[in-house]
This record gives C-alpha cells, sequence and structure tokens, in this order.
C-alpha cells in the first residue's frame, strides 16, 4: 500500500504529495508508540513493513543517480560558464516518473536540491527553486503524456512521439526554466541583462535533455510485445557503435597522430550519421535510432568541451548549435523509425491478416466445394422435379437430369438461355415469362401451373414454384425453379371429371328413363283403345265416319311411334333381337332413308362388302337410321350431303381377367350441316333435348338411338365441328361367323273352317274389349277373364281354349308370366302370347315366348299368332 501505484491515474485524485509522506509517518509513529508502550494500534503487518521498506530504497536508487547524473555537470565547464545545470538530470526525471509513476517525485526532488546544493557549497533559495521548477516540471509533463498520449507507449507511433515533442519542448521546458530564472532573482550577482539569456539556454538544455534521453530510457526499460531478438540486439549494437565512431571521428577533441592531417576537415564525418540513422530507420529500430543519436549528441557535447578549453569565441552559437543538433536529430529520427516500425507493424499485421484470409478463403472454397458437390448430389436424385436455376435476367444458370430427362434439352444445350423457351409462343409474345419473374421478385415466390413446350415440340403441363433467390443484401441473385410434369395426374383428373359426369349422366337417364316407362305403359293401354276402336269403326259401313277415322288411327301411329321412343330410351322395351346383315338391311333403307330427306341433299353409302352379322331388333334398327336421317336433314337447310358408311372394328375391353378383343360393327352417319357447338354436344342423347323450334320436334329421336344402341349391347358416339358437320357413329356387337335369319313371310287373313277360342286376361275390360274385337276380325272367338287366378280355373273346369291372350302387368299374386309359366307346366301344348307397354317382369319371360307390344293393330296381331303357331293350327 506504500508502493507507487498506477501512473495512469490522476494525481490530483490520489494527492501526489501527500501519500509517500503519510505512509512513511505511519509507519514511523507506529512503530515509536510500540517501543514507548503507549495504547497504539498492532504492530504492522509483514507486507506493509516490506512495501514501506522497497519504496524508501526505490526513492534512494531514483536520488542517487539523479544526484550521480548532476554531478557530471562540473565536467563541462561550458554548461558552468552559462549556468545550465537542468542537463542531463531534467530527461532522466521524466524518464524515471514515466516509468515508476508520480510517487517518485520526492527522489527526483531531493536528487535535484543535493546536486545544487553539492555544487553550490551551501544551501540556498536558488537551490530550492531548481529542485521544484524540475519535480514540477517533470510532473507535469509526465501528467500531460499520461492523459493526452498513452503514457509510455507515446513512444510507439509517430502521432505520440510528436505530442511527446511538444509537451517536453513548451510546457515541462518553459517551467523548469522559469522556475529556475525566478530563482535567479535572489541571487547577490543577479543581472537583468543576463536574464532572458540565461532562461532560454535553460530551457533549450532542459528540453533537449529530456528529448535525448528520456526516450532511450523509456524505451529500454518497457520490452517490446513481440520480443528482442539477437539479431536485433547485433543491429542495434552495431547502429551504436557506428554512430559513436562517427561521432568521435567529428567531435572528439582529442588528438590522435594518424588524423593529424584531417583534424582540419573532420567536422565533415559529422554527415556520415546519416548511415547509422538511415540503417535504424530501415531496420524499423526506434531504440537504435534513440541510443544512436544520444552517443552522437554525447560527443557533440564533447566536441563544445573543446570550443570551451581552446578558448574560441563562437561558445554560444556552438552551444545553441548543439542544442538544436540534439533536438533535431534525437525527434527526427526517432519519429521516422518509429514511423518505419508502426509500417512494419501494419505491414506484418495485414500479411498476417492476409495469410489468415487466404486460408480463411481456402476453407470457404473447399466447403463451398462441398456444399456445391452436395447440393448437386440432391438436386440430381430428385428424381420426379425438374431443377434449374436461373439468373438475375432469366437465362438458365443451371439443369439436373430430371429436367433433361422431362423437357429434352441437354445441359449443354439450354445453359445460356432463356428460359422463355419453355413457354408457347403465343405466352412468349405476351410477355407471360417476364411477368412470371417480376411476380417472383416482387413477392419471393410464384406459383407455376400450366403448359410448356418440350424440346420436341409437345405440350406438357407442369406445376411448381419458381423462388427469387437473394443476398444478405437483399439484392436479386438469380431465381430457382422447381416444376414437375403434371400432363399424367392432369390426365387422370379429367378422366375422373368425365367419369363423374358419364355417371352422374346415367343415373339421370336412368330415373328418366324409370319416368317415361311408366308413362308409356300407361300411355299404350289409351292408345291401345283409340287404335282399336278406330279399326272397329272402320269396318261399319257408316259413310260418315271415315275422315274421323283416318285422325285417329294417324293420332294413334304418332302416339305408338312416341312411346317407342320413350321405352327404347329407358331400355325397357322388349326386342325381337334377329341376326342380320347389315349391309343388306341398310340397302333395303335406301328408299326409306331418302323418303326422310329432302330433294337438295343427296345420299351416300359406304358398305365394306364383308361386314359381320348384328343381333339386333330391325324395326328398332330402321326406326333409329330414320332418327339419324331427320336431324342430319334438319341441320342441312340448304342442302348437302348425307352420308351412311360402315365398317368391321375391332377394340380392347378391359375385362376383370384382362384384355380381351371385342369385335363390332361400326356404322356410321356423316352429314355436311352447321354443326353442334361443343356445349351442346354432350347434350344431344339427352331425351326431350331440342334446338328445334317449339312443335317442329319432340327432343326424343336421338334418345332412341342412345337407348337402342346401348340396349342391343353397344354404344353411341357424336362429333361435330361448327360448319364442318356432324357424326354418329352406332357400335354393335357383331356375331361373326352366325346365320342370317331369313324373314319370315306374311301371310294374309284366313277364314276358318271352324272358330279356334282365345282366352283373353287383362285387368283392364277397355283392352280386353278391343283385343277381343281385333281377335274376332280375324276369325276368333274370345273369352275374357280380369286375373291369372280366373284364367287358370277357367282352364281347370274343361272349357276349351286354343291360345291364351295375356296382359304381362296385372294385379294380385300372378302376372302375366306367372301366368304364362303355369300354362306350359299343366298345358304344354297350349300355345300363350303376352302383350305389354312396359314392364320389368319381361326379363324374366323364357326367351322363346312372344310378347306383343302395344298398343298393336290388326297386322301386328295376326303376324304373331302366324309367327308364333302356323297357319294351319287354329281351326
Amino acid at each position: 500500500m506504500y508502493g507507487c501505484w498506477n501512473s495512469s491515474r490522476s494525481f490530483v485524485e490520489y494527492g501526489f504529495f501527500v501519500p509517500p509522506i503519510l505512509s512513511m509517518i505511519g509507519f514511523l509513529g507506529a512503530i515509536c508508540m510500540t517501543l514507548t508502550g503507549t495504547d497504539a494500534p498492532k504492530v504492522p503487518a509483514p507486507r506493509q513493513i516490506l512495501s514501506t521498506t522497497i519504496y524508501v530504497l526505490e526513492l534512494a536508487i531514483v536520488a542517487l543517480i539523479y544526484v550521480g547524473l548532476a554531478s557530471t555537470a562540473p565536467l563541462f565547464p561550458a554548461l558552468n560558464a552559462i549556468e545550465t545545470p537542468l542537463w542531463p538530470p531534467s530527461g532522466v526525471a521524466l524518464a524515471i516518473m514515466l516509468l515508476r509513476g508520480y510517487c517518485t517525485w520526492p527522489a527526483v526532488f531531493i536528487g535535484s536540491f543535493s546536486a545544487s546544493a553539492i555544487s553550490v557549497g551551501t544551501v540556498e533559495i536558488q537551490s530550492l527553486a531548481i529542485a521544484g521548477g524540475t519535480t514540477l516540471g517533470a510532473l507535469l509533463g509526465t501528467r500531460l503524456i499520461n492523459y493526452w498520449s498513452g503514457g509510455t507507449k507515446t513512444l510507439s507511433n509517430p502521432r505520440g512521439i510528436a505530442k511527446f515533442v511538444f509537451i517536453v519542448f513548451i510546457p515541462t521546458g518553459l517551467i523548469s526554466a522559469f522556475t529556475a530564472s525566478v530563482s535567479r532573482l535572489f541571487a547577490d550577482d543577479f543581472n537583468y541583462s543576463t536574464l532572458l539569456a540565461s532562461a532560454l539556454s535553460w530551457w533549450l538544455a532542459d528540453a533537449a535533455a529530456s528529448i535525448t534521453i528520456a526516450p532511450v530510457i523509456v524505451l529500454w526499460a518497457v520490452p517490446p510485445v513481440q520480443g528482442i531478438s539477437k539479431t536485433d540486439l547485433l543491429k542495434t549494437a552495431a547502429i551504436v557503435v557506428t554512430a559513436g565512431v562517427i561521432g568521435a571521428l567529428a567531435f572528439t577533441p582529442v588528438t590522435i597522430g594518424a588524423f593529424t592531417n584531417v583534424l582540419p576537415h573532420r567536422a565533415l564525418f559529422a554527415f556520415l550519421i546519416l548511415l547509422p540513422l538511415m540503417w535504424a530507420v530501415v531496420a524499423s529500430n526506434p531504440r537504435a535510432a534513440a541510443t544512436a543519436a544520444l552517443v552522437f549528441c554525447g560527443f557533440a557535447s564533447w566536441g563544445v568541451l573543446g570550443f570551451t578549453l581552446s578558448g574560441s569565441p563562437a561558445l554560444n552559437e556552438s552551444l545553441f548549435l548543439l542544442l538544436a543538433t540534439s533536438i533535431t536529430i534525437s525527434a527526427a529520427q526517432l519519429y521516422l523509425s518509429t514511423m518505419a516500425l508502426v509500417s512494419q507493424q501494419r505491414e506484418t499485421y495485414l500479411l498476417s491478416q492476409w495469410s489468415e484470409l487466404k486460408i480463411s478463403l481456402e476453407q470457404s472454397q473447399m466447403a463451398f466445394k462441398s456444399l456445391k458437390r452436395h447440393y448437386q448430389i440432391f438436386v440430381e436424385s430428385v428424381s420426379d422435379h425438374a431443377i434449374f436455376l436461373l439468373n438475375a435476367s432469366g437465362h438458365v444458370a443451371s439443369w439436373n437430369k430430371t429436367a433433361q430427362q422431362v423437357i429434352g434439352y441437354t445441359a449443354e444445350e439450354i445453359v445460356g438461355k432463356h428460359f422463355s423457351e419453355l413457354y408457347r409462343p403465343d405466352e412468349r409474345r405476351a410477355g407471360e415469362p417476364n411477368r412470371t419473374l417480376e411476380l417472383a421478385g416482387r413477392k419471393g415466390k410464384c406459383q407455376v401451373e400450366g403448359w410448356r413446350i418440350r424440346k420436341n415440340g409437345t405440350p406438357f403441363f407442369v406445376t411448381g414454384v419458381l423462388t427469387a433467390i437473394r443476398d444478405d443484401n437483399r439484392s436479386l441473385i438469380g431465381f430457382a425453379s422447381v416444376i414437375r410434369d403434371a400432363t399424367e395426374r392432369r390426365d387422370t383428373q379429367e378422366q375422373l371429371v368425365e367419369a363423374r359426369e358419364q355417371l352422374a349422366m346415367a343415373q339421370k337417364m336412368e330415373a328418366i328413363g324409370k319416368l317415361t316407362g311408366g308413362i308409356a305403359h300407361d300411355f299404350n293401354n289409351l292408345l291401345m283403345i283409340i287404335g282399336g276402336s278406330a279399326q272397329l269403326f272402320k269396318r261399319l259401313l257408316d259413310p260418315k265416319l271415315p275422315r274421323a277415322i283416318e285422325a285417329i288411327q294417324t293420332a294413334a301411329k304418332r302416339g305408338e311411334t312416341l312411346t317407342r321412343q320413350l321405352l327404347t330410351f329407358s331400355r325397357r322395351q322388349h326386342l325381337n333381337p334377329t341376326v342380320i346383315d347389315p349391309n343388306l338391311s341398310i340397302k333395303n333403307m335406301h328408299t326409306m332413308i331418302e323418303s326422310s330427306l329432302r330433294g337438295n341433299i343427296v345420299y351416300k353409302e359406304s358398305l365394306a362388302p364383308d361386314l359381320w352379322p348384328v343381333k339386333v331388333d330391325l324395326a328398332e334398327l330402321e326406326l333409329a337410321i330414320v332418327n339419324i336421317a331427320v336431324n342430319a336433314r334438319d341441320s342441312m337447310p340448304n342442302g348437302g350431303v348425307f352420308t351412311v358408311s360402315a365398317a368391321n372394328v375391332t377394340v380392347e375391353h378391359e375385362a376383370e381377367d384382362g384384355q380381351h378383343a371385342v369385335n363390332l360393327v361400326a356404322i356410321e352417319f356423316s352429314d355436311s350441316g352447321t354443326g353442334i357447338p361443343p356445349n351442346l354436344l354432350s347434350k344431344i342423347f339427352d331425351p326431350f333435348f331440342t334446338t328445334k323450334e317449339v312443335g317442329k320436334g319432340s327432343g326424343l329421336g336421338l334418345s332412341q338411338v342412345y337407348g337402342f344402341a346401348h340396349q342391343a349391347g353397344g354404344t353411341v358416339r357424336a362429333e361435330s365441328k361448327v360448319g364442318l358437320g356432324t357424326a354418329i357413329t352406332m357400335y354393335l356387337p357383331a356375331y361373326a361367323g352366325a346365320e342370317v335369319d331369313a324373314p319370315e313371310p306374311t301371310a294374309a287373313d284366313t277364314e276358318r273352317t271352324q272358330r279356334p277360342m282365345v282366352l283373353v286376361v287383362d285387368d283392364s275390360p277397355e283392352v280386353a274389349e278391343v283385343a277381343s274385337s281385333l281377335f274376332e276380325h280375324l276369325g276368333y272367338d274370345t273369352i275374357y277373364r280380369d286375373s291369372a287366378e280366373a284364367a287358370l280355373k277357367l282352364l281347370a273346369d274343361g272349357n276349351k281354349v286354343d291360345l291364351i291372350f295375356s296382359d304381362i302387368v296385372m294385379p294380385g299374386t300372378i302376372d302375366g308370366v306367372g301366368l304364362a309359366g303355369e300354362v306350359q307346366s299343366r298345358y304344354p301344348h297350349l300355345p300363350v302370347i303376352l302383350t305389354t307397354g312396359y314392364s320389368d317382369a319381361m326379363q324374366t319371360a323364357p326367351p322363346n315366348l312372344p310378347i306383343l307390344r302395344k298398343p298393336f293393330d290388326v297386322d301386328a296381331l295376326r303376324n304373331c299368332i302366324q309367327g308364333m303357331i302356323g297357319g294351319d293350327t287354329l281351326q
């Protein structure tokens, strides 16, 4: 606690006059109180005694050094002649305070005072003033250097050296010289004429001493950060020795025989001092520079002594020249060498930084290569996404293998080109690629979905994202595009949507079919009554009824056609399929088809000669062809061409056990009409859908075609282009190798010598009455029952019956099909004919059981009877 404290702290804060004195007084007082036995504090601790002892020794050593250096002043009469006792000890005082702190001021003060007293021989006020000025100047200089220039570090940079020279030269030197000059006022031999000269000499001498000596002491006392190598020590010794040799040659007053001839010109050797000083600068060695300058200035002082001994009158000029030389050489060389050292340190630092940056760069490059390799492996391992990078302008910068597989371009072909190469030409013209880049750059990413073009020109549908890439400064440096080929998925979705639409359409058609079937069933009963009654009226001889009867029959025929179309569409129409030759059947319809068209429409046929047979209901086929021809006629108001073509086709059919080849006969009906818009093409097979005027069409023509084709086991397709025409194709199952059924001849109504008995069974008396009248017109007797149970009871009673004619749909537990089964079981030789306008139950009827559709006329009834039992069976 009694040692020196940190010199960088304020001496005002710590009270630099108080602590050392108080420490010593307190220590001595404690010892005295202990020796006298008075009530006193405890004996000081050993550490306290040790620190105080060290501090006292330190002060004594500093004072002795100072007194020793100050005692050298009498050796230089020149200095005594102008009374400058402050040099060289002033520089030592400043260096000691810089190194050991403010606490050394007592040693400086005692040393300076002792040296002055010893020099004069007595204690005078002048000695106290000189000691006080030296101490005060050293304290002020140390304080300013510590506060303003970093303390002992002030000599480590050029700016600190400039500050050091300024502080030493102005405030420190002035205060020391001013205090010493004031002390002259108390001298007995005071002379105002010499006061100014003495003050100036003291100021320059004090400044020169501080600038020359203090840096040498501080630099050698403070070890460098990087240490001192042997090489540096050898260089420093060589520089100092060289400076000493040059100083000795130039300024030594001793005459050496070898140099007697050059003695008058030896002052020229002083210029050689530039060599060691520049060597110190080049070597960036401030210690060598400061020490060499000090040695050279010492020999220069020795030269000034020579002038004094020789009694030269130019003493003052030489003294001032010496001081100027000392200040200039010391300050300049110290500044230059320090600047060189700082430059070298900076160079070394920059080189080390460059080496570190180089190593860091190599590591970064290796890391970048590793990341790039990992990125490339990752990108190439993605098998279902095309990944490629774009620069800020949209040009392709990288291209992975999946992109090559999906799009077709190799990396060599596409890298460097604008990514708009992948867009359709119309999108490029519209600026779509640039808009995509702009949107991705503004929002950070942009969802991509649309059609693109492969290298071979084929389109494909893509989905993905385009992401903007930015650096740490948020500057746009490029884009990353990740897309996938979604063509198959899109096709699957479209097929799913189409399948759903077809399912909805099928469900709609099924519902409408059930509705139309039910309507047709009831409507057929009405038509049966109307048509049968009209035939009865026609047999009457009243001449007033023919026109009315013709109108009734025409209406009945139209109603029959309408219900047949409804039943065919609903696929509830019971068909009588036979194996037919499509070529022969279509050719036999030539006249019928032409009559369905107009005179300004040309009818053409293009039929393959080897068409396979088909098994269909010929009447329904003829009706479907007429319906298509009528629609084609209406689509060609200004005339055109209607063509019927047929050919054999084979398609692959998916089944549970795999794919099978299916043989079909394709019958195509094409026209050159106005065509059907795409939004209406899917609706043409809907029932009651028509584009004709009100009253011009029922909307059931093409629905009959649809129902007939599907009920026959086939299908129907339609294609159309507005302005070019429409083509409707029916695909019917082929029966290759089957024999064509020969058409049965129509027999005339033959009178029977014996009238057979027909049992008419129907739940509607009106319908039964009409049917009975038709049978009677053909020469049959009839008996009526309203249910199947009543009919079976009649047969069980033994009544003779030659034919049973029964409706299928009847109330009770047994319908017409059940009645036919019972009759065939009990009376195997009794023929049965069923009739209906609509019934799901007829689907369970045996295939050999004839069914007559309602409504029917006399000819249909005659043909049905003759086709079943022959002409001679019922007599």
